[in-house]
């Protein structure tokens, strides 16, 4: 990765595409993607920017958004709740994305339905207020989740129920599958009618990348949980069949899928599954009959009974759009150049070394693209050891137009193993915290410094290898 004073960026660029290729043939199978990425992405290059953070949310291809906005400008679309023709279109428009998203996830329509939210967050959040905990029953989560899963505790805590957290071990912050399996055979109630027990992990975490078996999901089951799927980083670069694996609940965004429209989710649920759900309250759109003078109201069936208010409806035909597009480019494709870049990256970032041959870089995860996807969580080292503040390095990155993320990214769980944070440091620092904390508290709390965190690089559909390496060149300047 060197290169000799007299040779130039582009010749440095072109000896190591030459090596990639080598080292991962199958990128070939993946160029038709760079004749997309010069069309639909092409305000990338033209404005310089280097974007590396497909985790936190996926960048819209231009042809969706122009033929979205012609779509609209042609179109008279009302609030579906009623049969006028706008309402009739809209309202057709909104099923046609229903059924679109449940054969997109090879999902049969009498066994899942397809609720839209405004992201997985509001989706994971009907699941957790909802669900009927009651004392007795557990919610069982993976350290590694996203806070919007992690929020779920206050939901059962609220009802008596208990939560348990599975670890994550270093370095590849992996669950230990034995403890897992473990914890999901200790329901003391998995034979009494009114147990209900939830486990709920990610497909992929969001901090490290690593995937984790979807296996998991029957073998719950099984033992008598249900399973709520946090899919949001898993299905922008992966397949997820519903008919092979069947989750009771998984939660997405389409934004992180293809990056329009940013206020449109979905829980794809088990029919019998949201049959379970108790909902705390009722809206309009929810309810078939609700009465003021009569005091009491009707729910509706199935997803609408989940849909709060008037749904999304000029934005929902987009996400119909965004899932042809991923179609006809093929999810398959965009997978194998993800993990083609993801494994040169690792390998790259290894290489990395000051002088005294000390690492540049800490990676907080797996080293290769086994049972991992495209997200990379790492800490830059100057050659004494001593960290460079991520902050430092994310202002750094911007000013040379490069988009990356740093912190903890809403995943303190991963978090806290990966950074080595004990839970007498953490048990110490919060209690002291009184009824307010902030970042800058807790990091001054912690080691009298910045709130800890990491860097997050994250690969995509309209990812290069010229991207790649455009990143490692800017992390070389940190050597010494």
């Amino acid at each position: 990765m060197s290169s000799s004073p007299s040779t130039s960026p582009s010749e440095t660029l072109d000896r190591d595409y030459a090596a990639f290729l080598e080292a991962y043939p199958t990128y070939n199978g993946t160029t038709a993607l760079d004749a997309i990425r010069a069309t639909e992405f092409r305000r990338l290059d033209e404005q310089g920017i280097i974007y590396l953070d497909y985790t936190g949310g996926g960048l819209y291809p231009a042809s969706v958004v122009v033929d979205h906005a012609a779509f609209l400008t042609s179109h008279v679309l009302g609030n579906p709740h009623s049969i006028n023709p706008a309402s009739a279109l809209a309202g057709a428009l909104i099923e046609r994305c229903r059924s679109h998203i449940l054969t997109f996830f090879n999902a049969a329509p009498d066994e899942y339905a397809v609720v839209f939210t405004a992201n997985a967050s509001h989706a994971l959040k009907l699941v957790g207020e909802a669900y009927p905990f009651q004392p007795g029953d557990q919610l069982l989560l993976t350290f590694d989740n996203h806070n919007s899963v992690n929020g779920i505790r206050e939901f059962d805590r609220a009802h008596g129920a208990r939560t348990t957290y599975v670890p994550v071990e270093p370095p590849d912050l992996r669950v230990h599958e034995s403890r897992l399996e473990r914890l999901l055979g200790e329901l003391p109630d998995r034979s009494t009618a009114s147990a209900h027990n939830l486990f709920a992990y990610p497909a992929q975490s969001n901090f490290s990348g690593v995937q984790h078996p979807l296996e998991w999901i029957a073998v719950a089951q099984a033992q008598g949980w249900d399973v709520l799927l946090d899919a949001a980083a898993f299905v922008p670069t992966n397949r997820l069949d519903l008919s092979a694996v069947h989750p009771d609940y998984v939660a997405l965004s389409f934004y992180k899928m293809f990056g329009h429209p940013t206020g449109v989710g979905c829980l794809i649920a088990k029919r019998v599954a949201l049959e379970k759900l108790h909902r705390p309250w009722f809206s309009g759109g929810t309810i078939t009959v609700a009465s003021v003078q009569g005091d009491r109201h009707f729910l509706a069936d199935g997803a609408a009974a989940f849909e709060d208010g008037t749904l999304d409806y000029s934005n929902i035909p987009a996400v119909d759009a965004g899932l042809s597009f991923l179609e006809e480019v093929g999810l398959e494709r965009v997978h194998e150049r993800v993990r083609c870049l993801t494994g040169w990256l690792l390998d790259a970032l290894g290489r990395l070394r000051h002088r005294d041959v000390s690492p540049l870089v800490t990676v907080f995860g797996p080293l290769t693209t086994e049972r991992r996807g495209g997200t990379i969580a790492f800490s830059v080292h100057d050659k004494a050891g001593t960290a460079v503040s991520h902050t430092a390095l994310e202002s750094s990155a911007a000013e040379s137009g490069i988009a990356l993320r740093t912190g903890c990214f809403c995943n303190p769980g991963a978090g806290e193993v990966a950074l080595g944070l004990s839970p007498g440091e953490l048990d110490r620092c919060l209690a002291a915290s009184g009824a307010r904390m902030t970042k800058d508290d807790f990091g001054r709390c912690l080691d009298g410094g910045e709130s800890p965190g990491a860097v997050r690089v994250s690969l995509g559909l309209a990812s290069t290898f010229a991207d790649a390496h455009a990143f490692i060149s800017f992390l070389r300047r940190f050597l010494r």
